[in-house]
């Protein structure tokens, strides 16, 4: 008896490419949960032009890679679609305020320089008419996605947010009601929460490019006028940070003569793909050994990979399990109340969590440098920093009067925790492990084991 046919899951990916983008693209090709209906790209990691040729550069050089490997074509099943894959340009700049790039860690080019280091890989036509895999569509990439929304079924399509959110706060305020209405389900990666930002102290990349569109869709003013959170998955980079690519594992598993721009690589006597992405990789290892980490953190990898681990749900099946998005297991999520900062000198796309009703907060009346020691197990032999026990907050209901209808009052504690149970965003907070991620990641894209 032949395996039933499992129906692939329908994704719009919108990115920035970007090196960690570039790998999240030849993972979600080479995944066959997923079919790629669109990418449509935006500034971010470099300005839209350039993320709409590296596009062309990463189909190019599997193209190269299948062309002198043929029996590896089997490994990209979204590749060469029965259906090909749109792609189109989306926006250019944030919702408001001033554009921000990320050239300084991912280049000009936004693949780390090799536009000058590696001619090889450049492309003949960069604005070409007609792509042997992909629509190349004229239309800008918010009326691609919405088009896409609208003629799928409904809450079919997962969309999946590499770059900032401009292009996804562009469609709803283009047509809100088929958003919220239609798509299935969004994973976005982006935000920090409890730890430090990747591009500033207190925020990452993608949402300090553009926090007015982080405000719109996700805390707006009107939460009737928000993306429907119980469709929406969010990985910050306290999820993302820990799963890695460490370079030595890649230089073993995968390119023996890999090392840095100083011995840059070589196409001779290597697979055409491997070529493509050690010469990305050489530039970014030196970046990221002079941030102390020999190893490329993996932000964009994971949100492909939870995009292909949890396929959108039914109506019936996501009102049954409650307000936190359906997931497979090996995943789980919790929501957190944030607002985002967008104008601060200092904390543009600073996620501001709301500590007081947040379930990691510290109980009213304690002392906090005890708690931090009891937490992280170490012994302090002096005195605490600050040993002042705050007074206990007396938190009542309203008096009440027998016979009279209770009035609505302040809302009480309990009142206040029911509320994080309802509110907040769904974030990522456990995945299946970064072994597990960085063993698919290998296998998929470079074909090895370890």
């Amino acid at each position: 008896m032949s395996a039933p046919t499992v129906s692939r899951i329908p994704v719009i990916i919108d990115t920035d490419p970007g090196v960690d983008d570039a790998l999240a693209l030849l993972l979600a090709l080479a995944s066959p949960e997923l079919e790629i209906l669109a990418i449509v790209v935006t500034f971010g990691n470099t300005d839209a032009r350039s993320s709409f040729i590296n596009i062309l550069k990463i189909y190019r050089a599997v193209a190269r890679h299948i062309e002198r490997h043929p029996q590896d074509a089997s490994r990209f099943p979204n590749f060469s679609q029965r259906r090909k894959t749109i792609l189109a340009v989306g926006e250019d700049r944030p919702l408001e305020g001033d554009i921000h790039s990320a050239e300084y860690f991912h280049g000009r080019d936004g693949l780390a320089g090799i536009s000058e280091r590696h001619p090889d890989l450049n492309v003949d036509d960069e604005w070409p008419s007609e792509h042997p895999q992909i629509k190349l569509s004229k239309k800008s990439g918010v009326d691609v996605a919405v088009d896409l929304l609208k003629a799928e079924p409904e809450r079919s399509i997962t969309y999946v947010a590499l770059g900032p959110l401009t292009n996804l706060g562009k469609m709803l305020r283009l047509d809100g009601d088929a958003v919220r209405n239609r798509i299935g389900r969004v994973v976005c990666m982006g935000g920090a929460l409890d730890v430090p930002g990747n591009t500033s102290p207190v925020a990452e990349f993608n949402f300090f490019a553009d926090p007015y569109a982080v405000k719109e869709l996700l805390v707006p003013n009107d939460p009737g006028h928000a993306l429907p959170l119980d469709r929406f998955l969010l990985l910050p980079l306290d999820i993302t940070t820990p799963h890695e690519l460490p370079f030595p594992t890649y230089q073993a598993a995968v390119d023996p003569a890999f090392e840095s721009t100083a011995s840059p690589s070589r196409g001779e006597g290597k697979a055409p793909l491997v070529h493509f992405t050690s010469a990305f990789l050489e530039r970014t290892r030196e970046i990221m050994v002079e941030f102390g980490k020999d190893a490329m953190e993996l932000h964009d990898i994971a949100a492909v990979w939870c995009a292909l681990a949890n396929p959108p749900v039914s109506t019936f099946e996501q009102a049954a399990a409650g307000d936190i998005p359906v997931l497979q297991d090996g995943w789980k999520a919790m929501r957190r109340k944030f607002e985002v900062e967008r104008t601060g000198e200092l904390t543009r796309g600073m996620l501001v969590v709301d500590r007081r009703e947040d379930v990691g907060a510290y109980a009213p009346g304690v002392n906090r440098a005890e708690v931090q020691a009891e937490r992280h197990h170490f012994k302090h032999t002096g005195t605490y920093e600050s040993t002042a026990v705050p007074a206990q907050v007396e938190v009542e209901a309203p008096p009440t009067n027998p016979g009279k209808p209770q009035e609505q009052g302040p809302a009480t504690m309990q009142d206040s925790k029911s509320k994080t149970h309802t509110e907040g965003v769904p974030c990522i907070t456990e995945t299946p492990g970064p072994a597990a991620l960085l063993q698919l990641l290998l296998e998929r894209v470079w074909g090895v084991r370890i």
